[in-house]
C-alpha cells in the first residue's frame, strides 16, 4: 500500500496495512533551511518540493502543508488587506528596522475613519522567521465596523491560483502521500488575528455583542478564501485552533467559543474536504469539546513539556469520533535523541495510537533547526516497523 492510499484509508475510518508514519515540516525556515539555506525565503515551490523530497528520501508517508505561498500573509497571520486598495480603502505604510525585526506600519484612510496596524517580521533564526500583526487593527468596535464595510474582500485571482499551485504539488507528490493547505484559522484564532488578545479572552464577558459580531465577521471574512482550497483540489484543511487552547478552560469554550468554531468547520468540510484541527498547547481539557466542534482530524496532543498531551487518555475520551495525529516531541526527543529514546518513545506511541485504527503517526509539531537526520530515520524506522495492524 503507497503513502496516499494508506492515509486516505485512515481519514475514511478504515484499517490501512499500517500507521501512516509522516514529518510536521514548515514550508519555510527551520528544519528545510538547515538542509537547503541556499533556496531564497521567497521561492516558495521550490521549497515546497524539497519538503516532498526529504520525506520521500527519509521513507515517510509524505504529508506536504502548503502556506508561504498559498495563502495570504494577512489571512494566516493577522491584520487587515493591506494588498488591495480601493477609493474607500487607501493604504499607506511605512517600513522600518527594528533590531533584526521589520516592521510595516499601516494608516488605512476610509470615509468613516482611519484604522492603524503594524505588521512585524522577525528572523529568530537562520532563515528562519516569525512573522505577526503586532498592533492589531481592531481597539474599539467602531473599527470592527470600519473593516467589516470597507476591507477589500479575497482576490478574484486567488481561486485560479491556489489551484495551479495544489496541482503542481500534488504531481510531486502523487502516490506518496497528501496535500494539506493551512486554510484560514477558526474564529478565535481568526479574531485573535484582528484584536488584542487581552481584549479577547474578556471580551464575551463584557461585551457579548461585539465579541458575537467578531466572530461572525471572523467567519464571513475569509469563508471565500476557505471555499476556494476547497475547490482546488487539495486533500486536507490544516486549521489553526490553539489560541483558546487550555486558556479559558473547558466549560468557557463550551458556551462562548465551540459555537462559533461549529459553524466554521460545518462550511470547512461541507464541499468533502477534512479538517485537521490543530492545537498546539493545552488540549486534554477539550477533547470532548471537540466532538462537538466536529473536525475529521485533531492534532498534535503535544506531550509535556511541550503541552498536555496524554495519548492513551485522549484515545480513550475521543471514542473514535476523530482522528488523532500526533505525537512524538520534536523539540525534546526527535531534535536531541539519543536514538535508543527515539526508539523508545516512537514505539510507545505508535503502540499506544494505533488501537481501533484512527491514527498518523507524526511528529508533534514542525521540525525544528537542527534536528538530524539520522534521528528522524530512527522515528520513521521504529514507527514503520511497529506500525503493521
Amino acid at each position: 500500500m503507497k503513502g496516499r492510499e494508506r492515509f486516505l484509508k485512515v481519514i475514511s475510518g478504515e484499517i490501512p496495512d499500517r500507521v501512516p508514519v509522516t514529518l510536521f515540516i514548515q514550508d519555510q525556515g527551520f528544519f528545510i533551511n538547515q538542509l537547503y539555506p541556499d533556496i531564497s525565503k521567497n521561492d516558495h515551490l521550490k521549497t515546497q518540493l524539497k519538503v516532498i523530497e526529504i520525506q520521500k528520501q527519509l521513507g515517510a508517508d509524505v504529508f506536504v502543508r502548503l502556506l508561504f505561498g498559498a495563502v495570504p500573509i494577512y489571512v494566516h497571520h493577522g491584520g487587515v488587506n493591506i494588498d488591495i486598495e480601493t477609493e474607500n480603502w487607501e493604504v499607506y505604510t511605512e517600513e522600518f528596522k527594528r533590531g533584526k525585526s521589520i516592521v510595516r506600519s499601516s494608516t488605512i484612510n476610509t470615509p468613516d475613519g482611519k484604522i492603524a496596524q503594524d505588521f512585524t517580521v522577525n528572523e529568530i533564526g537562520p532563515g528562519s522567521y516569525v512573522y505577526a500583526c503586532t498592533n492589531k487593527p481592531i481597539k474599539t468596535e467602531k473599527d470592527l465596523d470600519i473593516i467589516m464595510k470597507y476591507e477589500p474582500g479575497m482576490d478574484k485571482a486567488y481561486p485560479k491560483k491556489i489551484k495551479k499551485i495544489v496541482s503542481v504539488i500534488k504531481e510531486a507528490v502523487r502516490d506518496n502521500g497528501i496535500v494539506g493547505v493551512w486554510s484560514p484559522h477558526g474564529p478565535f484564532n481568526n479574531a485573535s488575528l484582528l484584536i488584542n488578545l487581552n481584549s479577547l479572552y474578556s471580551l464575551f464577558l463584557t461585551d457579548y455583542k461585539f465579541y458575537e459580531k467578531l466572530m461572525n465577521f471572523s467567519i464571513e471574512r475569509i469563508k471565500d478564501y476557505t471555499d476556494a482550497i476547497s475547490d482546488s483540489g487539495v486533500d486536507v484543511h490544516c486549521i489553526g485552533a490553539n489560541v483558546a487552547g487550555g486558556f479559558v478552560g473547558k466549560k468557557t469554550f463550551d458556551k462562548y467559543i465551540l459555537p462559533f468554531e461549529k459553524i466554521y468547520i460545518d462550511i470547512v468540510q461541507s464541499r468533502g474536504v477534512p479538517a485537521l484541527y490543530h492545537n498546539c498547547g493545552k488540549i486534554m481539557d477539550l477533547v470532548e469539546s471537540y466532538i462537538g466542534v466536529g473536525p475529521k482530524m485533531v492534532e498534535p496532543f503535544s506531550p509535556p513539556p511541550l503541552g498536555d498531551g496524554d495519548l492513551a487518555e485522549a484515545k480513550s475520551r475521543s471514542k473514535g469520533k476523530f482522528i488523532i495525529v500526533g505525537n512524538v516531541d520534536q523539540v525534546n526527543i526527535l531534535k536531541p535523541g539519543p536514538i535508543d529514546k527515539i526508539k523508545k518513545v516512537t514505539e510507545k506511541t505508535v503502540e499506544v495510537g494505533k488501537v481501533r485504527g484512527k491514527f498518523i503517526l507524526q511528529s508533534a509539531d514542525f521540525l525544528e533547526y537542527e534536528t538530524p537526520l539520522k534521528n528522524l530515520e530512527t522515528y520513521i524506522k521504529t514507527g514503520i516497523e511497529y506500525g503493521d495492524y
